[in-house]
């Protein structure tokens, strides 16, 4: 370990790490863990955090060994070798493109939503989307730290909405709901564990971190932790207010309507007592997707700056944008129904990218380069049991699309 260096303020850093874990894909959480019921689902965040939390530890001490800037194209190509990097490469750009086109193509009811309540004005939706992709590559683009001091904003705001959302529904909690026990809801538990791992989808920043802060590991980690701390009480009362509100059974209608943020929030008006209460959740869910994607658009720019080598000088950064934001911004404008076709993939992208490669890396990066900067707490053994997470997430995934585990 190396004594802390003084720098930015760690606020950023938790701020990235917070907006790019949480987003309006917790709405889906309920519905993922209806089988399983709160109890269970509690075990499965707690044990989802712990491991993620731990892989995104081995990122960092692999990416240490490295020069700040450097991302995964570097460290994978150098400790595992040009397939394991072309691998990771496609499933990384797969998963960074796809949630950024996503959030274009969501986004863009935001801005239109918002002008038209404002000021009256009714934006075409292409107009809407180009305004919202503009505007938000646009912060991307001047620096990290500008970044990272917009999102500390958009994720403070996510949090005061949050609670004012939440706050009413804690006290209309019924506890005999919450704590169904009625039936065994243990083979439910193996077929939602992959979403759990969609939820802590942060792995993408931990090079920018090492980029901004430099080879500071004790800063990066706190902000690791923190970040992903914020994320996991959000998620816990989350879980908490609605299963304390909605019934198992009562959640089949939502569940056959599709499970959207819609559905969820009508569910919930109905139970709360708070005439705001619909604003709360959907201004929260909104300021969810701006953070988000500022969270996944970092990791996709630099990587695609070290991928490319296009520098950080402001021409190096233009060239780095347009590569990231024009692909996905012209799939969200002129195509945006298309998500739902390549979603189903990111959850197996997601295995590779959050578990395997960080358990391969480190592994390799001890042995080729030792650790003298960062070393994570566990040793091997916490890397062995890493990859047995990751083979376990495979089988899940995959008994899961053939129909052999149980889903609600």
């Amino acid at each position: 370990m190396t004594g802390e260096v003084k720098g930015p303020s760690r606020l950023v850093g938790i701020s990235i790490v917070a907006g790019a874990t949480v987003g309006a894909g917790m709405f889906a959480l309920p519905v993922a863990s209806a089988g399983m019921w709160f109890n269970w689902s509690i075990i499965a965040l707690l044990f989802s955090w712990f491991c993620l939390y731990h892989s995104s530890l081995m990122i960092l001490e692999t990416n240490l060994n490295y020069t700040p800037g450097a991302s995964f194209d570097t460290f994978v190509k150098d400790t595992i070798g040009k397939g394991w990097n072309v691998v990771n490469g496609i499933t990384l750009a797969f998963i960074l493109y796809i949630l950024a086109y996503a959030y274009i193509s969501g986004g863009g009811s935001i801005v239109s939503h918002t002008l038209d309540v404002s000021l009256g004005i009714s934006l075409p939706p292409i107009m809407a989307g180009l305004i919202f992709a503009i505007g938000l590559s646009s912060i991307v683009w001047v620096s990290t730290g500008f970044l990272g001091r917009m999102n500390a904003i958009f994720v403070g705001g996510m949090l005061i909405t949050f609670i004012l959302s939440v706050g009413d529904l804690t006290t209309q909690i019924k506890l005999p709901i919450l704590l169904d026990t009625k039936m065994s809801y243990t083979p439910f538990v193996f077929a939602a564990l992959p979403y759990f791992l969609a939820s802590f989808g942060f792995h993408t920043s931990v090079p920018s971190l090492v980029k901004f802060y430099g080879k500071n590991p004790n800063v990066i980690r706190d902000c690791l932790f923190y970040g992903t701390l914020i994320s996991l009480v959000i998620y816990a009362l989350w879980m908490m207010v609605v299963q304390g509100n909605i019934s198992r059974a009562d959640m089949r209608p939502v569940i056959d309507n599709g499970g959207n943020i819609g559905d969820m929030v009508g569910a919930l008006t109905n139970v709360g007592t708070s005439s705001s209460l619909a604003g709360f959740i959907n201004a929260f869910a909104n300021l969810a997707v701006v953070s988000s994607f500022l969270g996944a658009a970092i990791g996709l720019f630099d990587y695609m700056a070290d991928k490319f080598k296009l520098g950080d000088s402001g021409m190096g950064r233009l060239k780095t944008a347009l590569i990231c934001f024009v692909p996905p911004t012209i799939g969200g404008v002129f195509f945006p129904n298309g998500f739902h076709y390549a979603i189903g993939l990111v959850g197996l992208c997601g295995i590779v990218v959050a578990t395997l490669i960080p358990a391969l890396c480190v592994r390799a990066s001890r042995k080729k380069h030792g650790s003298p900067l960062f070393r994570v707490r566990g040793g091997d053994k916490m890397v062995i049991f890493i990859l047995g997470y990751s083979v376990v997430l495979f089988v899940c995934y995959f008994l899961s699309i053939a129909g052999v585990l149980p889903v609600y």
